[in-house]
């Protein structure tokens, strides 16, 4: 069968184009969301539904974490993956995770400025979002240099990957639109949520990689259990179980590491 599978990729050449052709989607798709928040300054718009024009733009975001997952996923398969794809996927994620994201925290908070927002603020906001932007740059060329560089692979990621930072920005945004949450009120804690977010993505602190993880799950029965729990909050809880699997993935990070820290600490040293 895998023979059979060889030879097809052999014949077909144009399977090798698949991986760099769901890369462009998942580029398209970040730049579809940012040409959709724009709507949010039509003039006829509502607090409310300016939120619901934030709110699908975050969902088109998310959306485009499945081409990025598929398109490694098609190198590994069709025997594709070269550094012109590494670096095209890493330029696909600074569009899609770091601009998009960027780009509607300061959209977001720059659409109130003729209810609540003052100049300040407003300098603030966009000062806040070019850290989270910039952030996303700097890990995503720490990647490419560690993917060059390291000849083993690892099931964790130092910082916290650009997709999961995305991830935390979008599902805040939804979780807001389906709770009814003041569109204010969003948009004055966001910003500095991304901005944290962003020094997550820079520092040192180990990540699970999500992707190799998943493929571990079978070797793995409490990873197995794992899985299924997640799988089954997301079908009864949705936005809600998805904005606090996020979160505390976010979290997860930062906290692991304390412990680590105090467990060092505290340990006796050895005789």
């Amino acid at each position: 069968m895998k023979q059979r599978f060889r030879e097809l990729i052999q014949t077909q050449r144009w399977l090798k184009y698949v991986p760099n052709s769901l890369t462009l989607c998942n580029s398209l798709c970040g730049f579809a969301a940012i040409l959709y928040m724009l709507r949010a300054y039509e003039r006829d718009l509502t607090r409310g539904d300016a939120l619901g024009v934030f709110a699908v733009a975050a969902v088109v975001i998310c959306f485009a974490m499945v081409f990025d997952a598929l398109d490694g996923f098609a190198a590994r398969i069709f025997n594709a993956a070269s550094m012109h794809g590494l670096q095209m996927d890493s330029l696909s994620d600074m569009v899609t995770f770091g601009v998009a994201p960027a780009a509607l925290v300061a959209i977001m908070t720059h659409s109130l400025r003729d209810w609540e927002l003052n100049r300040t603020q407003e300098i603030a906001v966009y000062i806040l979002s070019s850290v989270y932007l910039g952030c996303a740059a700097l890990r995503l060329a720490t990647y490419n240099v560690h993917a060059i560089l390291e000849k083993k692979s690892s099931e964790k990621f130092s910082g916290l990957p650009s997709p999961g930072a995305a991830a935390a920005i979008c599902v805040t945004v939804v979780f807001a639109y389906r709770s009814g949450i003041r569109l204010n009120a969003v948009a004055f804690i966001l910003p500095c949520y991304a901005a944290v977010l962003g020094l997550l993505m820079v520092s040192p602190i180990p990540y699970i990689h999500f992707g190799k993880w998943l493929v571990s799950v079978r070797r793995n029965r409490r990873r197995m259990m794992a899985l299924i729990v997640m799988l089954l909050l997301l079908c009864f809880f949705q936005i809600y179980a998805l904005t606090a699997l996020v979160t505390l993935y976010v979290l997860s990070g930062p906290v692991m590491a304390l412990f680590r820290k105090f467990h060092t600490a505290v340990a006796p040293s050895n005789p």
